[in-house]
This record gives C-alpha cells, structure tokens and sequence, in this order.
C-alpha cells in the first residue's frame, strides 16, 4: 500500500509537470525567477503543513502506546491488590479483570480499527469489578489502603478506555489531504520551467517519492488500531500470559 501511494504521488507530479510544460509552450529565462520564488513559497508552506500534522499524529499514536502500557499496569494492580486484600472473598474481581483484558485485546481492538467503538462486553467486566470495589468494607488500614488503591487503578482504566474510544473515531481532516495532493501538483508546476531531462525528471520524481512516503505514514498512524500502522496490544498480550489469561 506504502508503494502504492508513493507511485501515485510520483505520477500526479510528473503528470503534473508534464501537463504544465504542455500548456506554457517553450517557457524561456525570463520566467525562471517567478517560478523559483512561486516554488520556493508554495513548498515551504506545503512542507509546513505536512510535518504538523504529521508530529501530531505521531504524538497521538505515541499516547496511545504509552496509555496502553498504563492501563495494562492498572489492570495488574487491581488484580494484585485482590490477592492482597482476600484472594477468597474477591477472586470474582480477579476473575472480572481476566476476562476484561481478554475483551479488549481480542475483541475491542478490532472493532476500535473497524471504526465500531469500544466493546460493551469488556465495560460490563469494568463495571462489575467497579461494583465489588465499591461495596468493599475494609476491617484495617492495610485493607483500607488496598481498596482506596484499587478505586484509583479502576478509574486509570476507564480513562484510559475513553481517551482510546477519541483516539479511534479521531481522523485527518479530508482538507488536508486536499491541500496535500493540491501542494505537490503546484509544486510540479512550478518546474515546467526545466526542460525534461533525465536528471530533472529524477530529482522531481524523489521530492514527490518522499512526499508520498509522508503522506503514508500520516495516514497510518491517523488510527493506531488498523493496518497499515496497527499498534499492537503488546502490554496486554504480556499481562494475559502473566496472569493465566490466555496465549
């Protein structure tokens, strides 16, 4: 898909460029200086473009890595907190946090990359744990301290599964891939002023290459949760084998 978009990118520049060297005729000199500066402008705004949108989608795919690894670590609190506070009395709290990290990691992260939302099975374990927490009734400050703990921990996770939900339905803008494509096709025609040698048509062909390299990443890190820059539930994954969870 990566070549794919690069190869497209190249042929709308060289179409681009061609189309523009069709139009002018035989350009000469005198019109170097206007469509070096028309260039200059046009691909200083368009590389600035692009690199905004592309650090804030890399920040966002990065938060949401770093949430991951937040939330996998809450989920272990709580469950090692019920050990420490009646591994009897609150083995259905373990149990909830089992079967809600094997939710979210088999099933919720597919349906967050289908564009489905969040998988109401695994707020149904959330809320059952939340419940068991709640009606905790501590008999010392040790329990005290686990409960208060545990509650904390719960929250962390409920945060971090809304600010996974905005981050899913969260997409680039259709506008920026308008001033994109329209970027690089000014940008192209800018050149008709060189003639169609070989050397030329390399170097507009790399500058249109890499340009459409960009524009793949932007939009594969736009929804971390699909191809073609899935992130991986790695966290979880760890966490369920650590606790007998699953594979």
């Amino acid at each position: 898909m990566g070549l794919m978009v690069v190869t497209a990118t190249i042929t709308i520049s060289i179409a681009s460029y061609v189309f523009a060297r069709w139009v002018s005729g035989a350009p000469n000199d005198r019109h170097k200086d206007m469509a070096g500066a028309m260039v200059a402008r046009i691909g200083a705004l368009h590389g600035l473009i692009i690199a905004l949108v592309f650090a804030q989608e890399m920040a966002a795919y990065q938060r949401i890595e770093t949430q991951t690894a937040v939330e996998a670590s809450a989920i272990a609190d709580v469950y090692n907190d019920a050990a420490r506070y009646d591994p009897v009395a609150l083995a259905p709290l373990q149990r909830d946090m089992r079967a809600y990290l094997d939710v979210v990691r088999v099933k919720e992260w597919a349906r967050l990359g289908a564009g489905e939302g969040l998988e109401p099975e695994a707020w149904a374990h959330w809320e059952n744990a939340y419940d068991i927490v709640l009606d905790l009734v501590p008999a010392n400050p040790r329990q005290e301290s686990l409960r208060d703990h545990m509650l904390s921990s719960i929250h962390t996770i409920a945060a971090s599964r809304d600010q996974r939900d905005g981050e899913a339905i969260t997409m680039v803008a259709g506008f920026f891939w308008l001033a994109a494509i329209t970027g690089v096709i000014l940008i192209a025609i800018g050149y008709y002023i060189f003639p169609p040698e070989r050397q030329n048509l390399v170097l507009l062909a790399l500058f249109s290459g890499y340009t459409g390299a960009i524009l793949f990443l932007i939009y594969g890190f736009s929804n971390p949760f699909s191809p073609p820059m899935s992130l991986s539930p790695l966290p979880f994954d760890r966490l369920a084998v650590a606790l007998g969870a699953g594979p």
